[in-house]
């Protein structure tokens, strides 16, 4: 079978991506498999299992200082006022990571590595079951398919969601994140839940509640996935199909309470654990994250340059436009629907909008159902395949694309992309390194200036912060250079440029930390000062330990707005790293 054949392929390129091209196992630090979100899920299993300590945390200091999996701060729990910590993240994923924990751990003696828990057989242990649960998932998905598509349909599905989709990184590089894992639950659940409708079978009602209660015990908010059950095999919301559903729940009611009570007994080991360490039956343990549910951030989440869903992961949008036909001749209709609502409402309501399109892979199970029925579509359809066609093939190149920049070629940074910058950079394998500077709240002129006009020089020698000091010296005691300003008033020029030659002796990689170079148009008026325009750069993305160099901060002068005065100053975010500062110019040019 040709969906087969895919498979294979598919499983190939997730095999290369996870254990040569970025095997998250032989990092180290913040980049190892157990590291950030994945440690706080897991951190559950050392704290019970090697340390037994999961009240008071006694061993965190030991284990952040050798493997910093958040840096030297403690991110994976938080302290309560009784003093216990909490876990962050709810206990679903330490379960699921258990078996390969308890693999890892008996080995990681006999090969000579510490039994401390985050040493590197557990570091693969967590990379290996996040990989198979992957495969796993995706092999039921072809069986799920199949069942209401084509095996050409299923098979050229199955591709785009690998090759074309950020299925790709979280299965294959960031699969010890929850997302994967998620993703393979809901193909067993909707696997078991058509079982359950053709026979109404109790072992398929006992797997739909274990696999609802492990769901919402990874993360509560999956609570939702009850509602593929609830609404599996009506396709509108008629009366008529309304009272069939309400006469069939009843019918199968002891089917229905016994599924509930398996879910109910696995979401109580978080009730267990949160009365245990807290002495409440219910903790909230996100601090200050909170969800703004009357009016939820869905273009920012979709479409923004930073972290965007269908911004990066374009291939997706097929999906969407796939409920076109989805709505005229899929199956199940109310409860994919249904579903993708309710959970797209829930992921952009999330006040960090920013985490980006991963909270979306666990719900691509259901987004497949319309992503087939668009490819079944434009395979009967020969024009639309060949619109199809290019289209896939453009996205599966970005999302290559992509892949590549987040994890080895540097030009995708989730923290600081702009417009400007993403437009810059996008399909391109290496742009001139001053393009960084795009990142910032800056613009930037790559041509040759036409008539420069000098406006300003300092040497910054006289403003020197100390008798020893040379020239402006920016450090972690002296974190802000005076303001240096003149006037001016646009004089008909199209540009600004400031320039100034930068030194450190280590290059500050901590891009909340970095040295600002920060340029300001001012109006100064009656009414008070405000200020017109502000470009900031970070200086350090440019520099190189012991390295000199100079580096200029472009700015478009708006035109029709008035202003009389340019300032400039330079300010040290709370580096310990020292930076020297000196030839302060200023000139204006044309296009």
């Amino acid at each position: 079978m040709l969906s087969r054949a895919t498979y294979i392929l598919c499983l190939l390129l997730m095999g290369y991506t996870s254990f040569f091209f970025y095997p998250r196992w032989k990092q180290s630090w913040s980049e190892a498999s157990i590291a950030w979100d994945v440690s706080g899920y897991y951190w559950y299993l050392p704290s019970i299992f090697i340390y037994h300590d999961v009240k008071h945390q006694g061993f965190k200091d030991s284990i952040l200082e050798k493997y910093a999996p958040t840096g030297h701060d403690f991110q994976q729990a938080m302290k309560l006022d009784n003093g216990n910590y909490v876990m962050k993240y709810s206990s679903g994923m330490a379960v699921m990571f258990l078996p390969f924990f308890a693999v890892a751990h008996m080995v990681a003696g006999p090969l000579g590595y510490p039994r401390d828990g985050f040493s590197l057989p557990y570091q693969l242990g967590i990379q290996l079951g996040g990989f198979l649960i992957s495969i796993l998932g995706l092999w039921y998905l072809r069986k799920l398919l199949l069942i209401f598509y084509d095996d050409k349909a299923v098979a050229i599905t199955l591709l785009l969601l690998v090759f074309g989709s950020n299925y790709l990184n979280y299965s294959s590089i960031d699969c010890g994140m929850s997302h994967c894992w998620l993703f393979t639950l809901y193909v067993f659940l909707l696997l078991n839940t058509h079982y359950f409708y053709q026979s109404f079978k109790i072992k398929y009602a006992v797997r739909i509640g274990l696999l609802v209660g492990l769901a919402t015990l990874t993360r509560p908010t999956d609570i939702i996935s009850c509602l593929i059950p609830l609404f599996w095999g009506m396709d509108s919301v008629s009366l008529t199909v309304i009272k069939e559903r309400t006469s069939l729940i009843i019918k199968q009611f002891k089917e229905l309470m016994l599924a509930g009570l398996c879910a109910i007994l696995v979401i109580s080991i978080q009730l267990i654990y949160w009365k245990y360490v807290s002495g409440h039956w219910l903790v909230y343990s996100y601090g200050g994250q909170t969800f703004s549910w009357n009016h939820p951030h869905v273009f920012l989440y979709s479409f923004n340059y930073r972290t965007g869903w269908l911004t990066y992961t374009p291939m997706l949008m097929l999906a969407v436009l796939g409920f076109i036909p989805f709505l005229l001749k899929g199956k199940n209709r109310v409860a994919v629907i249904v579903f993708c609502m309710v959970n797209y409402y829930i992921v952009s309501a999330w006040d960090i909008w920013w985490y980006g399109g991963r909270a979306m892979v666990q719900g691509y199970a259901m987004l497949m159902f319309p992503l087939a029925s668009l490819v079944s579509l434009a395979l009967d359809k020969k024009i639309l395949l060949w619109l199809f066609t290019p289209v896939a093939l453009l996205f599966i190149y970005f999302n290559a694309w992509i892949t590549w920049q987040s994890h080895k070629g540097g030009l995708y940074d989730a923290d600081c992309m702009t417009e400007s910058y993403f437009w810059r950079v996008l399909g391109r394998w290496s742009v001139p390194e001053n393009t960084i500077v795009l990142r910032d709240k800056t613009e930037l002129f790559e041509a040759q200036p036409v008539d420069p006009h000098l406006l300003y020089q300092n040497d910054l020698r006289s403003d020197t912060a100390s008798s020893d000091a040379k020239y402006l010296v920016l450090n972690k005691q002296i974190q802000t250079s005076p303001v240096y300003s003149f006037p001016f008033s646009g004089d008909n020029a199209k540009w600004l440029r400031v320039q100034a030659t930068f030194h450190c002796g280590h290059k500050e990689w901590n891009v909340w930390k970095m040295t600002q170079f920060v340029v300001r148009l001012i109006d100064k008026s009656k009414t008070g000062e405000r200020i017109v325009k502000e470009n900031v750069i970070l200086v350090s993305r440019l520099l190189h330990d012991g390295g000199t160099r100079n580096i200029s901060l472009d700015m478009k002068l708006p035109p029709n707005e008035h202003y009389d005065s340019v300032r400039i100053l330079f300010w040290n975010g709370d580096s310990d790293k020292e930076l020297d500062i000196r030839d302060l110019k200023a000139w204006t040019f044309s296009n």
